[in-house]
């Protein structure tokens, strides 16, 4: 079971991994693709996450909140808040700008920001799971 939870926790990550490629690849392009970045950014930190949940054995529900992911987090080892806390603002990615309608995009800065914040997290938990993708 052990090993099962571990390969299921790597798959995580390596999707967490994707999401930082796409994020990259949205802001190199010209013009740079800011909102779909920003969603690649929410969800890579996303996975980072419930890859640390899944390592651990805990359930977790189907949710793009990264507050309650990172809470749930920081219950099996509280020294994550640190590297978490910033991340949370990145919920409001995975449903703004996603459809017509949105509000205008944030400044291309601000998804920069935002890419080092997924990456910074994708770094903790996966030192913090003792293996980088």
């Amino acid at each position: 079971m052990a090993d099962e939870k571990r390969r299921e926790a790597q798959a995580w990550l390596r999707k967490a991994d994707d999401d930082l490629r796409s994020a990259q690849v949205d802001l190199a392009a010209d013009p740079p693709l800011i909102e779909d970045a920003l969603f690649h950014c929410q969800q890579a930190a996303e996975k980072a996450m419930k890859a640390f949940l899944t390592e651990h054995d805990t359930a977790f529900r189907k949710t793009h909140d990264l507050d309650e992911l990172a809470a749930a987090c920081e219950e099996i080892d509280a020294s994550l808040n640190e590297a978490l806390d910033p991340t949370r603002d990145l919920t409001v990615f995975a449903w703004a700008f996603r459809y017509p309608g949105s509000d205008e995009a944030p400044p291309e800065a601000e998804a920069h920001d935002s890419l080092r914040l997924a990456q910074a997290t994708m770094a903790t938990i996966s030192e913090r799971l003792g293996r980088l993708v």
